[in-house]
């Protein structure tokens, strides 16, 4: 159904707009008229049309001015002018106005419902986009909170490439490339720093989730994670890589509002826990000082700035600098890890004198981390003893400079190792079960059997198989096989039932769909044509 607002002064033309619309489109509109200038305006509030059919000439308010009027406070209604009078500064200000017709009078019974059919398209076009739209944003209420949880889930657990992350940005619409995690706790109640039946209070948590959820986003344009036990962790997206004081303070007096909230919404208590503010990558850290200061608290909230429970620096450390190291090493970033470490090394030189201990100590010290973060990353054979010269190394240097090139290539290196030795050993254990499969290819030889050899799950085992080789384990063995029942074929490799049990197939007649498959010809076939 439409609802049509006929404007006009005179009665003769509002009855012959009746008459034109309900013999051309019977049943589809409602109709309502006015008189004047004013009438439509107050018509326009109560009826609230979809189309309008004004004319310009009306006593007191004019057309085109009720037009102006009406669309503060219903932009979407569809205008149509009907005018007596052909003025080009009317039609002017009509198409300004964005009207969709000017009709001049006497007008004919085609030209209204040609315009009107004009005027019903543009609105079901209109209801459409809505009907549309509204869809879009149901499906995207069922499943932006799936896509939130994987995020949180993803840059927690670390699980997540740069790729992943960029997806993650455009599907959520995140601009930013810092955040802070918040990790809420439930209960009943809080005693000091513990909060009393958190089972029973996450289970109803779950069930309040939903409404929970709701609460919290219209507090933050955050991401919310689901119930973890009796925790919600909860991702708030930030512009800058520090929160300054009034922030940090402004953020604590939102969060103590929001426990109220929550608690006058779900009768759960809560509390919340506030990390500092770190790169997407390192959201993990942010969430288990969130964790801690709620550890370390007895408050509704508790900020991990506010508390004695992380490592501070003084004014003049670059901080930012030993964060870009250190990231660059763990991303595998090569020429990134390089120069900032020369560049901290430089900090270094700029700050203390040539033979200053702290700068020897810290040097062994970032090498031997990055190392070891390498160790853990990279796929490495550690080897007790073949790092003792290192302690001589900086202890004897004859200035600090001197160390400089030794700090940047073993960061270069440890960067390089993050990635090569990992992708080597993978290398390694494919070649271990090629060779595997080489010795045992005449048997009914599996999958799980050389993932167990390899002691690596089916599933990796044929993931990192495929990655390293192009094609997966079947089609490996098979092509395996086919190559050596050639061989035996061409030469004198004894009865076809005897070569098919030699390469690894029990069944002959399946052997010889499979030999048909892969070369197009049956073994018999092959066999004549090598002897020819």
């Amino acid at each position: 159904m439409y609802r049509i607002m006929l404007a006009d002064d005179e009665g003769i033309v509002l009855d012959s707009l009746k008459m034109i619309i309900e013999k051309h489109f019977p049943g589809q509109c409602q109709m309502e008229t006015a008189k004047t200038g004013r009438d439509v305006i107050e018509l326009a509030e109560s009826f609230r049309p979809d189309i309008a059919f004004m004319d310009i000439q009306m006593p007191g308010i004019n057309g085109i001015e009720a037009i102006r009027e009406i669309k503060k406070s219903s932009p979407s209604v569809v205008f149509i002018i009907l005018s007596a009078y052909d003025k080009f500064d009317y039609a002017k200000e009509a198409i300004n106005l964005g009207v969709l017709e000017y009709v001049n009078k006497p007008f004919s019974a085609r030209s209204i419902t040609e315009v009107l059919e004009k005027a019903l398209k543009a609105i079901d076009s209109r209801r459409k986009k809505r009907s549309d739209d509204l869809r879009i944003r149901e499906k995207m209420e069922t499943v932006t909170p799936i896509i939130e949880n994987g995020f949180i889930y993803a840059m927690m657990f670390q699980e997540i490439s740069l790729e992943d992350v960029e997806n993650y940005r455009q599907l959520l619409s995140m601009k930013a490339d810092y955040g802070c995690m918040l990790a809420l706790a439930v209960g009943d109640d809080h005693h000091g720093n513990r909060m009393t039946n958190t089972v029973g209070a996450g289970f109803r948590t779950q069930l309040n989730y939903a409404k929970v959820r709701e609460t919290v986003k219209e507090t933050w344009d955050c991401v919310v994670g689901s119930v973890i036990s009796n925790k919600i962790p909860v991702f708030l997206p930030m512009k800058k890589q520090k929160m300054d004081y009034e922030e940090r303070i402004g953020m604590i007096d939102v969060c103590r509002e929001l426990t109220r909230k929550l608690k006058r919404a779900t009768d759960i208590t809560f509390r919340i826990g506030i990390g500092s503010v770190r790169r997407l990558n390192k959201s993990m850290d942010s969430y288990e000082e969130a964790l801690k200061a709620l550890v370390s608290s007895t408050g509704s909230v508790a900020h991990v700035d506010d508390l004695p429970i992380q490592c501070r620096y003084d004014e003049e450390y670059p901080i930012d600098l030993e964060k870009e190291l250190f990231d660059s090493l763990e991303s595998g970033m090569t020429e990134e890890c390089e120069r900032a470490a020369g560049r901290y090394f430089d900090w270094m030189l700029d700050n203390y004198d040539e033979k200053n201990l702290s700068v020897r100590l810290k040097t062994l010290e970032f090498v031997l981390y990055a190392e070891h973060t390498a160790y853990l990353n990279g796929g490495m054979t550690y080897h007790f003893t073949e790092r003792e010269h290192y302690l001589p190394l900086v202890v004897n240097a004859k200035r600090n400079s001197d160390l400089r090139p030794w700090f940047v290539e073993r960061f270069k290196e440890s960067c390089r190792n993050m990635t090569t030795k990992k992708e080597e050993h993978e290398n390694q254990l494919v070649v271990r079960a090629q060779e595997y499969i080489r010795e045992n290819y005449h048997r009914d030889l599996s999958l799980d059997e050389v993932s167990r050899h390899m002691d690596l799950s089916p599933y990796y085992f044929s993931k990192l198989f495929k990655e390293e080789t192009g094609g997966n384990f079947v089609e490996y063995v098979t092509s395996l096989r086919i190559t050596k029942a050639k061989e035996l074929l061409a030469g004198d490799g004894g009865s076809m039932k005897e070569i098919c049990g030699a390469v690894g197939y029990s069944d002959p007649n399946y052997f010889s769909r499979i030999f048909k498959k892969n070369t197009g010809v049956t073994p018999t076939e092959y066999r004549e044509s090598e002897r020819t």
